[in-house]
């Protein structure tokens, strides 16, 4: 049986279909590579789409139905795919030295007939340095798997091949790759977390989109209606901005993510939008986001944040877009917690005064492919004295619930980590049981658990100088009793020690015999 990997992939089909296009790259950088295999897959699966709808059309003709009727297709949201842009005209074509032209024709008849995708697609495929023998070979393999076909589509099986893509080419990339992908299981514990049931999401700094995907597939888990909740998205490289309208197109999620890319400090998208949940993983400690010219900015209700770094910018942008009773969640360098530079600490009290923050969680390292150093969940709640109506929560006014979870997660690699299902669930249900929520599992009420997690008052707090960091709060886990006496246990451990000292010195004798035998003697 296959593994299961917190990536959301079956490690069976997926990575022998990433290898097997991997091996096709050639010499060609990953960071461009990922444009030529993405929009190969997002073709393929629009184009069996269409035919599927098309097989159906033709069978209703004598109805009146018309399988060439753009609107036949666009009213069940399927994108209409003239005859030029069509896998089987591709597939024709594979061979030919001219294939590299025909897949940019077709992405722009596509682009021509379906306006929400105009300016999204890769158009790219001609350029000389891309091998057409090897561009050949990658329609063939995308093209032996059915992704578009109706029992694969409600299976997943595309947007599993392509969350699965991202987070490889993210890793392919080092660094440069964690700006466009938030790893799976981070996303997961944010939703988890959040439960965002019904309402408006809303992520400024969105990525490739995996925040939306998660939201989707959380409300589809809980029975709700993907109709129920609306997404609000911007970003700000043109390039991960065209990534996340694929990643939405493909699953079939509607989104607003404007009508182009937009930095979100400069060019709010969204001014108006007052979201019930927000989700985002913002670029750590960004010191070049034009902080200069934004002193006077309406957002910086508790405090100018430095034009050295971004972080506070980031978090309070979240509150001023957050409704009356809504939640946000987001990730943050573990700097965000403890600084006093430039008056970060000042703006992080300010928050922690307006009692704002619902949650902190510490995470393991590791876990991103941008960056090694440590980083913090930071969960803001607008109202905390007991939800809505429909979900009501316990009165946490004056609490914030602290979560270290560094000892988590299971090393996948040499250098990543994953939480595992149970440790989202840990994190999640902890959270929950404190809120009071509903849905949490009242056999298990919450409790502190020294090592793991504690509830702590402002004035708590505050007697920490308005440090946000969970280690401070929660302790030391406790050690079990083992039973052995305390003398019996310390005389053991002492004959061990000196045990070991007898054998450590039988070895530098033996080293020191070594070196002088070669020459390296006294």
């Amino acid at each position: 049986m296959a593994k299961e990997s917190n990536n959301g992939a079956n490690l069976g089909f997926e990575s022998k279909l990433w290898r097997a296009a991997d091996a096709l790259r050639s010499n060609i950088d990953a960071a461009e590579y990922k444009h030529v295999v993405l929009g190969l897959i997002f073709l393929k699966y629009i184009s069996d789409a269409f035919e599927e709808q098309h097989a159906k059309l033709v069978a209703e003709q004598n109805q009146g139905a018309d399988p060439e009727d753009p609107d036949e297709y666009r009213a069940v949201n399927i994108f209409w795919v003239p005859k030029e842009a069509r896998w089987s005209h591709l597939k024709a074509n594979a061979k030919q030295p001219t294939i590299g032209k025909v897949i940019d024709d077709a992405m722009v008849a596509i682009e021509r007939d379906n306006p929400s995708l105009k300016g999204v697609l890769p158009k790219d495929y001609a350029h000389p340095r891309l091998d057409k023998e090897r561009l050949g070979q990658l329609i063939d393999l995308v093209g032996n798997i059915g992704l578009g076909d109706k029992e694969n589509r409600s299976k997943d099986i595309l947007g599993r091949v392509y969350e699965y893509f991202l987070s490889q080419f993210a890793s392919a990339e080092g660094k440069k790759g964690g700006q466009f992908y938030t790893p799976r299981c981070v996303v997961r514990v944010l939703v988890e977390m959040l439960a965002p049931y019904k309402g408006r999401v809303y992520d400024p700094c969105c990525g490739s989109g995996g925040m939306f995907v998660q939201s989707e597939k959380f409300v589809e888990a809980h029975g709700g209606r993907i109709g129920d909740i609306s997404i609000y998205g911007q970003e700000s490289n043109h390039t991960t901005w065209r990534l996340a309208k694929m990643n939405l197109a493909i699953r079939g999620i509607e989104g607003n993510l404007g009508k182009e890319h937009a930095d979100t400090f400069q060019r709010d998208l969204h001014p108006d939008l007052k979201a019930d949940f927000i989700l985002a993983n913002p670029p750590f400690n960004m010191s070049n986001w034009g902080g200069e010219g934004l002193k006077n900015d309406k957002r910086w209700k508790y405090g100018i944040p430095p034009a050295s770094n971004a972080n506070f910018a980031w978090v309070q942008h979240f509150i001023h877009h957050l409704a009356p009773t809504g939640y946000a969640g987001f990730v943050l360098a573990n700097g965000s917690m403890s600084s006093n530079q430039s008056g970060e600490g000042e703006i992080r009290k300010n928050i922690i005064e307006a009692d704002l923050v619902d949650c902190m969680v510490a995470l393991p390292g590791q876990l991103f492919y941008s960056t090694q150093i440590p980083v913090c969940l930071w969960f803001i709640a607008r109202d905390k004295k007991g939800g809505s109506p429909t979900r009501p929560y316990r009165d946490r006014r004056g609490e914030t619930l602290f979560i270290d979870a560094r000892k988590l997660g299971t090393m996948i690699d040499r250098v990543h980590r994953e939480l595992t299902e149970e440790d989202i669930k840990k994190i999640a249900n902890t959270y929950h049981a404190w809120r009071g929520d509903v849905g949490a599992n009242h056999d298990s009420p919450y409790e502190d658990i020294p090592g793991f997690c504690k509830s702590a008052t402002l004035e708590e707090i505050r007697k920490h100088g308005h440090v946000l960091t969970p280690g401070r709060y929660v302790g030391a886990a406790e050690v079990e009793d083992d039973g052995e006496p305390f003398e019996e246990k310390m005389q053991r451990l002492v004959a061990q020690l000196r045990e070991q000292q007898a054998e450590a010195a039988k070895l530098d004798v033996a080293i020191a015999k070594n070196l002088e035998e070669l020459g390296y003697g006294r």
